[in-house]
């Protein structure tokens, strides 16, 4: 049983009612109460203090019966904004989502560099502009997220990124000397797990999220949490030794899950058996598309490993759903049918194996949601991103609008 002062209460009433809006997009006061079980007087003071607030707005709805028309509850998504980053070795990609998750702009900036201070400055010269450009908003950029491809612990220090070679850095606090704004960190692997979760997968308390890209990383859901481990290094699958003895990594062991799997090293072994200088993923889906045998060939290697290293994984967290996240099995036939062929263990169990829905997003949209939570104070956090889950036109006639 849950107890404390009145203070605390009211905040647990404030984050159930507005978790409840959420979830619905309209909602009555009579609904709320019958679905969070809190009496008239309680939905009534907290959504008066919300309205205050300007969290959240009211409409008249629609309906043909006799009778007064029930007056709705909704989110006023464009109160605040979230700014998610995904911080890659050749890229950068910075999405800014309002207050339910709908992405208002979106941009991808190469970077030519990978020193830490360069980096840094990129970084704090586009937070601080889209900071601005928020400003008219209530409450204005209300949280920053960086998705790290590397090592984060729980006090959202970098401990090692592979491609950058950085070691022990505080990203966070070094750009909170240059911006006037919270910054969070966490690894790439796991926010994208967490945004399967949080716009796809609502039911699925255990979810295991694997991207094969640029290397191997897997952010796990178990029992509906953010699985982190002991430092916050959990999910470190691509460093999973799948051959003793073989292919050298950066990480300084040999045979890692992420020197057979990772897209670069599907491309470099198919250039070589094509005597090709580079594959690239405009390359790959024209070769599948012609059904060439040498890549068909690299492929069911490809998909040999990727059973060995998901045998492990399930073997290892017994996972409700398991999400690929790899743009080449986007492209390759029955590949589904293809990887669960090679899954013939007796012991491993799962209930599905899926390919994302949200592709290279999903980073950025699992930073965004999180940014989200954390302003909300929301205990759980499930989105719908379609066109009618809210409605485009606020109750004072004005346009949903953007930033520009």
């Amino acid at each position: 049983m849950v107890t404390g002062d009145g203070a605390y209460i009211k905040k647990i009433n404030r984050s159930v009612i507005l978790q409840r809006i959420i979830e619905h997009g309209m909602i009555s006061r009579a609904d709320l109460s019958k679905l969070t079980g809190l009496n008239k007087a309680t939905i009534s003071v907290q959504v008066a203090n919300l309205l205050e607030e300007e969290l959240i707005y009211e409409t008249q709805q629609e309906h043909n019966a006799i009778g007064r028309r029930p007056i709705m509850l909704s989110i006023n998504r464009k109160a605040g904004y979230v700014l998610g980053i995904d911080l890659d070795y050749t890229e950068i990609q910075y999405t800014v989502s309002d207050l339910l998750g709908y992405a208002v702009h979106s941009e991808t900036v190469a970077t030519k560099t990978d020193n830490y201070q360069e980096i840094l400055h990129i970084l704090a010269k586009q937070i601080n502009l889209y900071n601005k450009k928020c400003t008219d908003s209530r409450y204005g950029l209300v949280g920053v997220m960086i998705g790290i491809h590397g090592t984060v612990n729980i006090d959202e220090h970098i401990n090692f990124v592979p491609k950058f070679q950085w070691h022990n850095k505080n990203i966070k606090a070094d750009l909170e000397k240059e911006v006037n704004i919270n910054i969070s960190v966490e690894n790439s692997a796991n926010l994208s797990a967490y945004a399967e979760r949080v716009y796809k997968h609502h039911q699925s308390d255990n979810l295991l999220a694997i991207n094969l890209s640029s290397g191997i990383g897997a952010g796990m859901m178990l029992d509906g949490v953010l699985h982190k481990g002991y430092h916050g290094y959990a999910g470190e699958m691509g460093h999973m030794i799948i051959s003793p003895g073989g292919k050298a990594c950066r990480c300084g062991n040999h045979g890692c899950w992420e020197m057979y799997n990772s897209e670069p090293s599907l491309f470099a072994q198919l250039a070589e058996k094509l005597d090709r200088p580079t594959i690239t993923h405009k390359d790959m889906k024209k070769l599948i598309a012609n059904q060439d045998p040498n890549t068909f060939e690299q492929m069911d290697e490809f998909i040999d490993y990727l059973s060995i290293g998901l045998n492990n994984t399930i073997n290892l967290y017994n996972p409700e759903t398991i999400v690929l996240n790899c743009e080449v099995l986007q492209m390759y036939p029955n590949i589904i049918d293809a990887i669960e062929t090679k899954l013939t263990s007796n012991v491993s169990q799962y209930r599905e194996i899926t390919l994302s829905e949200l592709g290279s997003k999903a980073c950025v949209m699992g930073a965004s949601a999180i940014a989200i939570q954390r302003f909300l104070e929301v205990p759980e956090l499930f989105l719908n991103i379609g066109e009618d889950h809210i409605p485009s036109v606020r109750a004072d006639g004005k346009k949903v609008g953007s930033v520009q």
